[in-house]
């Protein structure tokens, strides 16, 4: 039988961090690196395993990585630590590392994100599927800034059940984190060559509401479909608002 590492990179994750972990009770090993946290996530971490780390920040598709050349198991499962493994997931990757298919490199695996403790069923948000699961020297997350992805040496099959995200806790929460991420995308954009005018702030900010609200049926979900395609609406606006100036110097 095949053995298995969690990764999990931390900041401040006390609020958390416990759930995560707890979810990934099956592993043969936990890996949490931490990048300067203040508040318990430390001390949570070391209630879940001895292999707790603390490294400076060097950005989120580095971070993951140095995450996983700590690692020393046969495969590796990677997640953040708002996300948590189902049971029923747990119990299936169980059953594969018992005799995994010598061809696979890794998994995708089905997420079910989660709104204040409410699954968001539509916007497209379900079904999500991310590689996070592969053979432990097969597999790197890709040197982007932001919405960084796992990419790995051979085929890649998908698993049955889902990894719970359990996303923004407020509005508040959103646009702190917004504004961080924007600024990265700006970035990556600029520095690839990517350029927008006016007319493309705009545009493209009010189709990402109508895609999610009205073509992805994000209005299925109440209040909820509605705040969370505003607030990508605004990100999107805000993202190459930010490109926009980055262009104009």
């Amino acid at each position: 039988m095949d053995t298995i590492t969690a990764t999990v990179i931390t900041l401040n994750e006390e609020a958390n961090l416990a759930a995560c972990l707890e979810s990934v009770a099956f592993a043969d090993e936990i890996v949490v690196l931490d990048s300067g946290s203040t508040d318990a996530t430390l001390e949570i971490a070391r209630r879940y395993t001895d292999r707790v780390y603390s490294e400076p920040w060097a950005g989120y598709s580095r971070q993951k990585n140095r995450a996983f050349d700590l690692a020393t198991g046969d495969w590796i499962l990677s997640l953040d630590a708002d996300e948590r493994v189902t049971p029923d997931l747990g119990a299936e990757i169980v059953v594969l590392l018992e005799d995994p298919p010598q061809a696979a490199a890794g998994y995708r695996l089905p997420f079910r994100v989660y709104y204040r403790g409410k699954w968001i069923r539509n916007g497209g948000f379900y079904p999500e599927f991310h590689l996070r699961l592969f053979r432990r020297g097969r597999g790197r997350f890709g040197d982007r800034a932001v919405h960084e992805a796992v990419e790995v040496d051979g085929p890649v099959g998908r698993l049955e059940h889902p990894i719970e995200h359990h996303t923004y806790r407020s509005v508040s929460d959103y646009v702190q984190r917004m504004e961080r991420y924007s600024t990265l995308s700006a970035e990556e954009y600029f520095a690839g060559g990517r350029r927008t005018g006016s007319l493309g702030v705009a545009g493209r900010a009010a189709f990402t509401f109508f895609r999610m609200y009205v073509l992805e049926r994000g209005f299925l979900d109440g209040y909820e479909g509605l705040l969370l395609a505003g607030l990508y609406g605004m990100y999107t606006f805000v993202k190459y608002a930010k490109l926009r100036e980055l262009v104009r110097g």
